[in-house]
């Protein structure tokens, strides 16, 4: 999809398959992306529902009309990409989210591993979750998906310990890892659970737990990549290597 990308909460289209977009949404394709007559436009609940439509009219600064014909739902990609995301320090977070929601992963969970310097506590992790979760759905726009990656409640160790165990198949990116992902054999339907630790490395308690669960150490490549980019450049052989970039 080439047409820019609009969240709504509900596909209610009035007579004439006419629709209003109003709000912060109606404001931006009104006024910052000056959208006119007879441009194309996607609308979606960023839950795989979405409809294609064409700009019939404007009015003030922030409600476009569109026509409407029909909407329609994305299947459920297989298999289902989750990659647990220890927390980097400062922006670095938000920069993983974004890459990651565009090159297709599914969901996104926020991981307090032992050596995060970042501290997810109180109203700042609140805070922290909240942009992750706005990152995921201005990329999901940008990125013209219809169907946004979940960013859940940030994880204990013993809670992605939990999420590994019930997936097809679970790997921590580590350095003592003796086989490559590039060569790990993929399910072709279920859930791949992928942990990136943070900058000072998964401890090895915390690998222990993992492989207690079911999860294997695979190395990514001979270079070392930061926990922010880590996630990003595996997904994207995963993707690759499942058919589902095909």
């Amino acid at each position: 999809m080439t047409a820019p990308v609009f969240v709504v909460e509900h596909f209610r289209a009035g007579d004439g398959g006419r629709y209003v977009l109003d709000g912060p949404e109606g404001r931006h394709a009104v006024s910052v992306k000056r959208l006119r007559p007879g441009e194309d436009v996607v609308l979606t609940d960023g839950a795989g529902r979405w409809a294609e439509c064409v700009v019939v009219d404007t009015e003030g600064k922030d409600r476009l009309i569109v026509h409407m014909d029909s909407v329609s739902e994305e299947p459920v990609p297989e298999p289902r990409i989750t990659v647990v995301q220890a927390l980097p320090k400062g922006d670095r977070g938000e920069l993983a989210v974004e890459t990651m929601t565009e090159v297709g992963v599914d969901a996104i969970v926020p991981w307090q591993a032992a050596r995060c310097i970042t501290q997810w506590k109180g109203d700042r992790g609140a805070k922290s979750l909240a942009k992750w979760r706005a990152t995921a759905r201005e990329a999901g726009k940008q990125s013209r998906r219809v169907r946004f990656p979940e960013v859940a409640d940030a994880a204990t160790g013993k809670q992605v310990a939990a999420l590994l165990a019930g997936a097809g198949f679970a790997a921590v990116l580590h350095e003592s890892g003796e086989e490559p992902l590039a060569a790990a054999e993929l399910p072709t339907e279920g859930e791949i659970v992928l942990v990136v630790g943070p900058e000072g490395g998964v401890s090895p308690e915390e690998l222990s737990l993992f492989a207690q669960a079911g999860a294997r150490a695979y190395r990514l490549g001979p270079t070392v990549l930061r926990t922010s980019t880590a996630g990003t450049a595996a997904a994207a052989l995963l993707l690759g290597r499942t058919g589902r970039w095909s």
